[in-house]
């Protein structure tokens, strides 16, 4: 899954405040109105928290405490969705296939009823199963190519807009101590993931099931990768990884891969003197890629108020557009998960933020919900091996698919 803005913090118990902010709780136990519990994971970006608390204080219908929990969030949620004492909304990377088979969330298809064509359809495709949905998405992440224009100009390079444009103009862009593109401190092999087979015209997993790079073009595109890193025309070692743009703006690399919330950032140091472009296409069936993420609220299923809990979680992620595009836009930089907003919102209505915009429209897609963990695992040390060792891309991704498709056989039916 694309990284999103949450960077997960260690250690530490996990910390409640209700929904006015106070960590003591309000008392409102003769209120008449019932308690619910909200779980969010630890934030990196400040704001974050104060808002999601005035979100819930804002909420008339029932007395909403907030659970901000730091350390590994998912291994949390993953154990407490299985007593009577877990949440009753929470925040999720997913949900995962067996937490929805398993019976551990309910369906909030109803929720979205009359507006469902206003989400973005990447980001609904993988928290959807047996045509219900799981949870709602909150906002959306995302991943570009982040160019400097006047190195570019510089070295008569145009903005690539081929993977084979990619990989002639990072050697061309290579002089000195200057590397022409940066894509993480391992090459590439943690962050890009199925966006090079997404960009080849290929897929991780096919709408009827099955893997969807068992393809030559997969081995073709994937070398493709080994020859930037072979060629050292990447840079390796930077102080920062790929997530935080440093090594564009301190001109390190003349091409970055990173995050729509680096975009703020890249704007203060770099003026107009940047731009922004998809993951180049790949071959005649190639398309430009743009990997997407988004953490959905979700309710769980043992909650004792999960009709109240679904009226909330539609009050906050489906009516109340306004905490939606603050929580997008005002603490970070992300796109919200309704188009309509999204196309309205000041911020990404000009410049670098709207092409994004257009990007992820045209070209976004999410990793499927059936890419298991053993698969994906599988998939991306097969990746550093092609991309940093030259092993052959043939037999690693013969060995992949074959992993693939034994997933989607345990798991034993289709979406």
């Amino acid at each position: 899954m694309p990284i999103s803005r949450r960077l997960l913090l260690t250690g530490g118990a996990a910390l409640a405040l209700t929904g006015c902010g106070s960590d003591t709780g309000r008392g409102d136990e003769g209120s008449g109105r019932p308690r619910l519990s909200h779980w969010y994971h630890q934030y990196g970006e400040a704001g974050t928290r104060q808002a999601v608390g005035r979100y819930a204080a804002a909420y008339g219908k029932a007395d909403v405490r907030i659970e901000w929990r730091p350390g590994n969030y998912d291994q949390q949620t993953a154990a407490a969705l299985l007593t009577d004492s877990g949440p009753d909304v929470f925040e999720v990377d997913g949900p995962t296939l067996d937490q929805i088979r398993g019976g551990q969330v309910t369906d909030l298809t109803a929720l979205l009823d009359g507006v469902k064509d206003d989400f973005h359809p990447a980001v609904l495709a993988p928290k959807t199963w047996d045509g219900r949905l799981w949870g709602v998405p909150q906002a959306i992440d995302t991943q570009l190519l982040y160019y400097r224009r006047s190195l570019l100009e510089k070295a008569g390079v145009r903005p690539p807009r081929t993977l084979d444009e990619l990989v002639d103009a990072a050697g061309r862009l290579t002089s000195g101590p200057v590397k022409g593109l940066f894509l993480g401190n391992d090459g590439g092999a943690g962050v890009l993931g199925g966006t090079p087979l997404y960009a080849a015209g290929l897929s991780l997993v096919t709408a009827d099931g099955r893997p969807g790079f068992d393809d030559p073009a997969a081995a073709r595109t994937l070398g493709k990768l080994h020859r930037l890193y072979a060629a050292e025309s990447l840079l390796l070692g930077a102080p920062a990884d790929w997530s935080d743009p440093a090594a564009l703006v301190q001109g390190l690399a003349a091409m970055q891969w990173s995050g729509l919330w680096a975009l703020p950032q890249v704007k203060k140091a770099l003026g107009d003197d940047f731009g922004v472009l998809p993951f180049p296409a790949d071959g005649p069936a190639g398309k430009p890629a743009v990997p997407v993420g988004a953490y959905a609220a979700a309710v769980s299923a043992r909650s004792a108020r999960r009709k109240e809990a679904e009226a909330y979680v539609k009050w906050l992620w489906v009516d109340r557009t306004d905490h939606q595009e603050d929580f997008a836009l005002s603490y970070g930089f992300h796109i919200p998960a309704r188009r309509s907003l999204a196309a309205k919102a000041a911020k990404l209505k000009e410049g670098a933020a709207a092409e994004v915009v257009g990007f992820t429209n045209d070209h976004g897609y999410a990793q499927p919900l059936l890419w298991t963990v053993a698969a994906r695992t599988a998939y991306q040390d097969a990746l550093s091996r092609i991309i940093k060792e030259g092993a052959d891309p043939e037999r690693e991704l013969k060995a992949v698919v074959r992993r693939t498709a034994d997933e989607l056989r345990r798991a034993g039916k289709k979406p």
